[in-house]
């Protein structure tokens, strides 16, 4: 009896331990049974599934971006405005007849230009992110009206650079009504989700790292399938793929490599737990954070490419409120208001999170000023939780 009791609380320990990692899941998933029910079947169809993931694509980019300069302890409000420039620019030089390669290349790499010079003015000169960051949005809000003040709206007039939001890869067979590549990808994905976290779930043992009880384990492997599996024969029921999702899978592969297998992860992890033995350790911190803002640079100018490509043309508002979103993304997503915590793929589903609960707000009928305080209060919520959770495990 008492042995079935420990085991109980063992199980109540366990949950609220990990209740912090798996949150936004959860968040995802009663989003889908509530929207679902709320919209009599409205949310869950093909369509709108499809194309609320092209809608957080930008949206998810930045988030990745946002995840390291939250982890090493800073802040970017620049982002929204540099975003909506950057789209207004690559609109420019297309309608300049700049091929849409070339004028790819140049908007990314302007992109990181801009986050170096972001990095070397709070790196080398001393001025706090907060401070820098807010002047360049100011600056960038101003360059994205005058690009935009003579027509008011820059079109895209190339079908390629307008098929990378909105376009899908070619369809190789069918299985029934039901794309086959998109079941095949969604297979993959679930066998490569349940072979990661066996695969974890065995290193941590092999360190004898505490992990939680093997029906808890079982139990989320099930959960993850499903919501998978759900998404994966929704989206087969449509058109397949889209291209975005090719491009936010491309980038969440490349940082989690980065953050999870290079010694720069370990070292903007390092810096964020602790800058001061971070440095005394022989780490560049401000290289690390140079290197941090150029690459939110960088994935800046890629959500502002995808956010313009989605819309088909560039527009004097663009990048309003898109700083906020991917903040809001990160800190949902289980990254510590503390710093030194976080992972990439975690913030892409905090971006889905968010994007899921707009959409579902405007299917319903509901105004844009009480969707304002409904995230509000949720981003309050998940803010309070992380401070809750750190705090009890600093206090043991």
């Amino acid at each position: 009896m008492s042995e079935n009791k420990k085991t109980g609380r063992e199980y109540g320990k366990t949950l609220v331990t990990n209740l912090r990692n798996y949150l936004m899941y959860i968040a995802l998933a009663v989003i889908f049974i509530v929207f679902q029910i709320l919209s009599n079947g409205s949310f869950l169809t093909a369509r709108n599934i499809t194309n609320l993931i092209n809608q957080t694509g930008y949206i998810a980019v930045m988030a990745v971006g946002m995840t390291l300069i939250l982890i090493i302890r800073q802040i970017d409000l620049s982002v929204g405005f540099v975003a909506g420039f950057l789209g207004a620019a690559a609109a420019r030089l297309l309608k300049a007849g700049v091929a849409v390669l070339p004028t790819i290349l140049i908007v990314l790499a302007m992109g990181v230009m801009i986050g170096l010079v972001q990095g070397l003015i709070i790196g080398k000169v001393g001025v706090p992110a907060f401070i820098t960051t807010l002047a360049f949005e100011f600056g960038f809000r101003g360059l994205l009206t005058l690009i935009t003040e003579a027509t008011g709206t820059i079109p895209i007039q190339s079908d390629v650079f307008y098929e990378l939001s909105n376009g899908f890869i070619p369809e190789l067979f069918k299985i029934g009504d039901l794309s086959g590549s998109c079941l095949i990808a969604g297979a993959i994905s679930m066998a490569l989700i349940v072979f990661s976290e066996i695969r974890k779930r065995k290193e941590l043992k092999r360190y004898k790292f505490e992990d939680m009880p093997v029906l808890l384990f079982i139990l989320k492997l099930l959960f993850f399938v499903a919501l998978i599996g759900t998404l994966t024969v929704v989206l087969a029921g449509y058109r397949g793929i889209s291209w975005t999702i090719v491009i936010v899978v491309i980038v969440v592969a490349i940082y989690s490599f980065v953050m999870n297998k290079t010694k720069v992860g370990r070292y903007i992890y390092g810096m964020g737990g602790n800058p001061e033995a971070a440095q005394l350790s022989g780490v560049d911190i401000k290289r690390i954070l140079i290197g941090s803002f150029a690459s939110m640079g960088l994935m800046a100018a890629l959500g502002g490419i995808l956010y313009t490509s989605r819309l088909g043309s560039a527009t004097p508002t663009a990048g309003m409120g898109f700083e906020l979103d991917a903040i809001a993304s990160c800190y949902i997503a289980g990254v510590s208001t503390s710093g030194g915590v976080g992972s990439v793929a975690n913030s892409v589903i905090g971006a889905f999170v968010i994007m899921s609960l707009t959409n579902g707000l405007n299917l319903i009928g509901v105004g844009i000023s009480y969707q304002y305080l409904i995230k509000g209060i949720i981003f309050i919520l998940a803010v309070a939780l992380d401070v809750r959770s750190r705090g009890k495990k600093a206090l043991g």
